[in-house]
């Protein structure tokens, strides 16, 4: 079969491994530091490989690895791969441009990862990477991402490594003009049970168009990973990374828009939280659910990035979570670091926590949800709340919980597992988000004083969550 029909076909690592072998096009080079090199035997057994692989590379040694790529920190990071992948993509073009490069598109695929090992360890994972030319001549473009490896056996691991490898090759050869697809296509003939991608970042020529915060939020759509962040400049961030034995402070909101009251809550959560850690800064996370997301049905890209601009303009970074149930996001957070955990949240979001109703599914109920949730020493840090209707401030002492209940509310808050706030500014407490979020629809004005300076611009400028200056825009 030519390879032109097999890539209408293709599913398996095996139909994929074959299709690019039989694209005369491609030529490259593949590098793999741990795990074996499960990704390339795919493209030799196949048969065609002469005509698909220019090299392949396995410097395992530290010495031998660090005298090609250059000294690392750690042997199983981003900045590992990136030197993997510029070496390797730089020498094949330095040495086959001028014989081939007419008709050649050039790739590199590397890897570098921790699987099981007789030494042990639980936390299995990898970077993997490709730099490639579409087409023959044109610029490079770039696919990076990080993985999760589940199963529970190095050969699985393995097996399951040089799948998706093949499944990122394809991609980059057969796929790169629809970036989701190919994104879908990465867990071909795998499951999130065996292997999680909690980053992806597309960049290069071919991908000038992606933003990679869209990217991120697909991963999580999709089920490739449980929870996805990036940064106030929009890059990806890898979660274990950036909260490595960090203490880390989550507000989860809507932030539709981003408040004064979001603002004034972290400030009072983050003062309080340094206090409690004798001055150390948290790493501090705007989180937005899945559910949070989906509420009106479908998913609203526009409405999401645009939480996603405001949240940047005021320096947050952004953690997207498949974990509707707090003691899921805490695991979550708890699996990323050794670090105290804190949560920032309104006395109304805590009444709900109270209620029974949501941990029908757990066997203990709401004892078990919260045992799992306490655990390693987290706190709950708690900002009032002004009820609309009665006009009354309802604060962690005043809060209405069940009678049931009580005894656990105030066992939780003289281990100061559940904190109250202090320092607040009451001139806040009548915004509320939904009618900050009515208010710029109609245009009228009056939620200028609800938010920030820096996000107001936004709005105003750019049309953000339906300001009628959007509507203006259009031709």
């Amino acid at each position: 079969m030519s390879a032109t029909g097999l890539v209408g076909a293709a599913r398996g690592a095996r139909e994929k491994a074959l299709a690019v072998n039989l694209d005369a096009r491609r030529y490259g080079t593949f590098a793999e530091i741990g795990a074996g090199q499960e990704v390339v035997r795919w493209f030799f057994r196949v048969g065609g490989a002469a005509g698909t692989i220019a090299k392949s590379i396995s410097a395992y040694d530290m010495t031998v690895s660090d005298a090609i790529y250059g000294p690392c920190r750690r042997y199983v990071c981003r900045e590992r791969l990136q030197s993997m992948l510029d070496h390797e993509q730089q020498l094949l073009r330095s040495r086959l441009a001028e014989p081939r490069g007419a008709s050649t598109a050039f790739f590199t695929f590397a890897d570098t990862v921790k699987a099981k090992s007789f030494r042990g360890g639980d936390d299995c994972h990898g970077w993997m990477g490709i730099a490639f030319q579409a087409e023959p001549g044109e610029p490079e473009s770039e696919i990076v991402l990080h993985v999760r490896l589940r199963d529970s056996e190095a050969a699985q691991q393995q097996e399951a490594l040089g799948i998706v490898g093949v499944n990122l090759v394809y991609g980059a050869a057969f796929l790169h003009h629809d970036p989701e697809v190919l994104l879908q296509s990465l867990l071909d003939e795998l499951g999130p049970e065996r292997l999680e991608i909690d980053l992806i970042e597309f960049s290069g020529h071919r991908f000038l168009a992606v933003d990679n915060r869209v990217m991120s939020l697909r991963l999580v759509q999709l089920g490739l990973s449980g929870a996805a962040a990036f940064g106030p400049d929009g890059s990806v961030l890898q979660p274990s990374e950036l909260l490595h034995n960090a203490p880390v402070l989550v507000e989860r909101g809507r932030f539709r828009p981003v408040t004064r009251v979001h603002l004034d809550m972290i400030r009072c959560a983050s003062e309080r939280f340094r206090a409690d850690l004798g001055g150390q800064d948290p790493v501090v996370l705007a989180e937005i659910t899945m559910r949070n997301l989906l509420a009106e049905g479908e998913l609203d890209l526009r409405d999401f990035l645009d939480r996603a601009d405001a949240l940047a303009a005021m320096g947050y970074s952004v953690l997207i979570s498949d974990y509707f149930e707090y003691w899921r996001l805490a695991a979550y957070l708890a699996r990323h670091t050794s670090g105290r955990i804190g949560l920032v949240m309104g006395a109304n979001l805590l009444q709900e926590l109270f209620n029974e109703r949501f941990y029908g599914d757990l066997e203990g109920g709401i004892l078990e949800a919260f045992g799992r949730l306490f655990r390693n020493d987290l706190r709950i840090y708690v900002y009032p709340f002004l009820d609309p209707i009665g006009k009354q401030l309802v604060d962690l002492r005043s809060l209405a919980v069940p009678a049931s209940l009580r005894q656990l509310h105030g066992f939780l808050c003289e281990r100061s597992a559940l904190v109250a706030l202090g320092g607040y500014d009451e001139r806040l407490l009548p915004f509320y988000s939904t009618e900050v979020l009515d208010s710029i629809r109609k245009g009228d004005g009056a939620w200028e004083d609800a938010v920030p300076e820096q996000v107001a611009r936004l709005v105003r400028e750019r049309g953000l969550f339906g300001h009628p200056s959007r509507r203006s825009q259009r031709p």
